[in-house]
């Protein structure tokens, strides 16, 4: 029963066909009874069954023109004195087409509605309907009207209920295209931020574990003891960059079961201070201070914070030379975190604190500025007046 009815479905103009031609058959027995008085009448009705036919029949494919056609007919049924057929049903079911099309013009179809309102007044008038007196011919008339606007009223009600469905469709698809599109801005975000993570972890700890190895083989000879614990600090810092990149990367696993060890917390404002020591056992000179009464704070905000001195301490050790020193501060104000890294070193080059500069570099920078910027903060990095660099940012306790 489905296949036949999605057969139907898409086929219309078969479908029309047939009723067309069981229309004409009904027509022209009609016409063939003794109704008609004469052959003359019979052969003068002939014309009318047949174009009703073709009204019907083609109703879907040209409406206006099919419409146009039934009211041609209809007047040739005036003028010829034709009387009503059973093929003249046809005038409801092109009323009914021309209202319910969406590609029939509303002015169109009210057109179509006067001219159908009209048919059994004009009937009424040609043939001298008389019913006894003047309530009963006027009651006939307006009963013969309720057909054509029922019609109209059914046709233009199945247009107005297609047209709310297909607002629906769009609006749906429209919905599913902005779903679509939120999702791929927010895997571009994931993995903007799974970039930055994984610079500021690499970027680091990669530094550190190479100074420390050329240190080791400098006094591999002289100093195993000094080598021996440089070796052990790669070590430790190669285990450290592995558990992080491993929180970072578990994300992008699919159907894979997480061990615990996966789960490493991120690091926030206390770990500051190990990550100076860790620069230090490195051989840059760091002085670390905090001002202000240490507290939490939300968790974008600390990791905001170390993921900044982090970015800060590597430029210095690429950039400041090997006599450089550093300096961190902390300062607690009662609506945020201020942040204050220096160096004395030779500073980087002009292109690296631009935004990008022309070559592209200075992603650490830009990542600064990308993270700040998520939590609402400011950002003021560039060369000292007295020589070397400074990053200056304030991370506001709530985003602005």
């Amino acid at each position: 029963m489905q296949r036949l009815y999605d057969f139907l479905r898409r086929h219309p103009t078969g479908v029309d066909s047939f009723w067309a031609v069981l229309l004409v058959g009904l027509g022209l027995l009609q016409v063939a009874e003794d109704s008609f008085n004469s052959t003359t009448a019979r052969l003068i009705a002939v014309p009318s069954v047949l174009a009703m036919g073709v009204v019907v029949a083609l109703r879907r494919t040209w409406t206006v023109p099919m419409f146009w056609l039934a009211v041609g007919t209809g007047v040739y049924k005036l003028i010829t004195h034709t009387e009503a057929i059973n093929s003249d049903l046809a005038m409801l079911i092109i009323l009914y087409t021309v209202a319910a099309s969406a590609d029939v013009s509303r002015r169109m179809s009210r057109i179509a509605l006067a001219i159908g309102l009209t048919a059994s007044p004009l009937y009424a008038l040609r043939f001298t309907v008389d019913k006894g007196n003047f309530r009963d011919n006027v009651f006939f008339v307006l009963f013969a009207i309720v057909p054509f606007a029922l019609a109209w009223v059914l046709g233009d009600s199945l247009r107005t209920r297609r047209a709310y469905y297909a607002q629906l469709v769009e609006r749906n698809q429209r919905l599913e295209k902005e779903r679509v599109a939120q999702a791929q801005v927010a895997v571009a975000a994931e993995r903007a931020r799974i970039a930055r993570e994984l610079h500021d972890v690499v970027a680091h700890n990669v530094s550190v574990m190479v100074v420390q190895a050329d240190g080791a083989a400098y006094v591999m000879d002289v100093a195993p003891d000094q080598a021996k614990e440089a070796l052990q600090t790669i070590s430790g810092t190669g285990r450290q960059a592995l558990a992080e990149m491993r929180r970072l990367l578990g994300v992008l696993r699919t159907g894979e079961p997480q061990e615990a060890e996966d789960y490493v917390p991120q690091p926030d404002v206390e770990q500051i201070e190990v990550l100076v020591e860790q620069v230090r056992a490195a051989g840059l000179a760091v002085d670390f201070a905090v001002e202000g009464a240490p507290r939490r704070l939300p968790s974008g905000v600390e990791l905001t914070a170390y993921r900044i001195v982090q970015e800060a301490l590597t430029n210095t050790r690429k950039h400041g030379g090997p006599d450089a020193r550093a300096s961190v501060r902390l300062v607690y104000f009662d609506d945020g975190l201020g942040l204050l890294v220096e160096d004395d070193g030779r500073g980087a080059a002009h292109e690296l604190y631009e935004d990008g500069g022309a070559d592209g570099a200075g992603h650490g920078l830009i990542g600064m500025r990308e993270r700040i910027g998520m939590v609402g903060g400011t950002l003021d990095a560039g060369p000292r007046p007295g020589g070397g660099f400074r990053i200056s940012a304030l991370l506001p306790l709530k985003k602005k």
